[in-house]
């Protein structure tokens, strides 16, 4: 038995999935495209100033390569599958990203093109897990390698357990990297108010544009965003729980159960919050299938796809902070704004105090050798999964 929404279920279904009634199978997934804006709104490519956030050591990575460090558009981050059915089954999923290439996954899948050499990831990416145990109801011990992982938050759900192999787990995870151009496109006017525009053909049903500033929070709501709407700066003083309700009741909208609004939510309570400006949208499911798509035999009776885009602009208040930072060499300061750091800077028309130009060169370093790390090891208490 499926669990209750306690909302509107909406549902979306692609021309791959036609109903198919003697399937019994339902599919959830949710994921997050994170984009920077430029100037005008657009989004730019970027390189992160700090390591991807922490993933659980047994998670697959694609190579020792650092991908992440190339230019891109888009961070496709932590998209998970979950699968509902009465009975136990077989299925096959592949995911295709045309424009870009999957970089981590659990569990074993059959990955397509792999990056070419000196930092660049090509195009043309997939994922294949070609022999997934639907197992309702199954109690098998899931990995966990100690750690503080928010990768963890995915597995509270209803949904049935999966086996890949010996390879036990709540979800299909996988992340990536892409060069497409997203929707929305926020940008901040003389006058201090914001346009934000929506460059697709699909109206967007919910989008948010949210500040935190010094720890001070607000937000202001868009409904039906379709061409170009102009509204006023947040103002700072709502509460990250009021954020967390209201973007709640938009995944569960859009067709999320709400135990995966909640997992979703927390997985995300440390980023989707932190210090900064950005706009928070459900990405219209057309646009999801064609930047990502996706099969699965047997075509399961409904699936849902929530994606979240999130847009990261640089605001009059966070321009001011970091040029004063960059102009003073105020390390501290620039690090505040994280893994944004430098493609904030590269905005901004200043000349930075050695300083700041030894801080970003040295965190960009730092990135590089990082990521070319050899995979750790998982420490000892990591589960073993038992086999049945």
């Amino acid at each position: 038995m499926l669990p209750k929404s306690g909302g509107l279920l909406v549902l979306f279904l692609a021309p791959v999935f036609a109903a198919n009634a003697g399937s019994g199978l339902t599919v959830h997934e949710w994921g997050t495209f994170t984009s920077v804006a430029a100037e005008d709104g657009s989004a730019t490519p970027w390189v992160s100033l700090a390591p991807p956030a922490d993933l659980p050591c047994f998670v697959y990575h694609l190579t020792d390569q650092c991908v992440k460090c190339g230019l891109n558009k888009v961070r496709m981050e932590t998209p998970v599958l979950y699968f509902y059915s009465g009975k136990p089954m077989t299925a096959a999923v592949h995911v295709d990203l045309p424009n870009g290439l999957i970089t981590e996954w659990y569990p074993r899948a059959t990955m397509g093109t792999v990056p070419g050499q000196g930092y660049t990831y090509g195009a043309g990416g997939n994922i294949d897990w070609s022999h997934v145990q639907i197992l309702p109801g199954d109690t098998a011990e899931y990995p966990n390698a100690g750690d503080k992982s928010h990768y963890y938050a995915a597995r509270e759900t209803d949904s049935a357990g999966l086996r890949v192999g010996e390879q036990a787990e709540k979800v299909l995870f996988y992340r990536g990297v892409a060069n497409f151009d997203v929707p929305v496109a926020p940008r901040f006017l003389p006058d201090g108010r914001v346009e934000i525009r929506n460059e697709g053909s699909e109206p967007i049903g919910f989008a948010m544009l949210f500040e935190n500033r010094d720890g001070k929070v607000g937000y202001r709501l868009i409904r039906g965003l379709s061409g170009a709407q102009v509204v006023a700066e947040p103002e700072l003083t709502s509460s990250t729980e009021a954020v967390k309700q209201e973007l709640s009741q938009a995944l569960v909208a859009a067709g999320l159960f709400p135990k995966e609004a909640a997992a979703m939510i927390e997985t995300w309570r440390d980023s989707w919050f932190e210090e900064g400006a950005r706009v928070y949208y459900i990405m219209p499911r057309i646009k999801v299938d064609a930047v990502l798509p996706i099969a699965i035999t047997p075509a399961p009776e409904s699936i849902e796809r929530v994606f979240v885009g999130r847009v990261e602009a640089l605001s009059p208040a966070m321009h001011q902070s970091i040029e004063t930072a960059l102009k003073a060499g105020d390390t501290g300061s620039l690090a505040k704004w994280g893994r944004f750091a430098l493609p904030f800077a590269r905005q901004i028309a200043v000349n930075p105090a050695p300083a700041a130009s030894q801080y970003l060169s040295e965190a960009q370093r730092r990135l590089y050798e990082t990521s070319e790390a050899a995979a750790p090891v998982c420490r000892s208490e990591t589960r073993a999964i038992p086999t049945k």
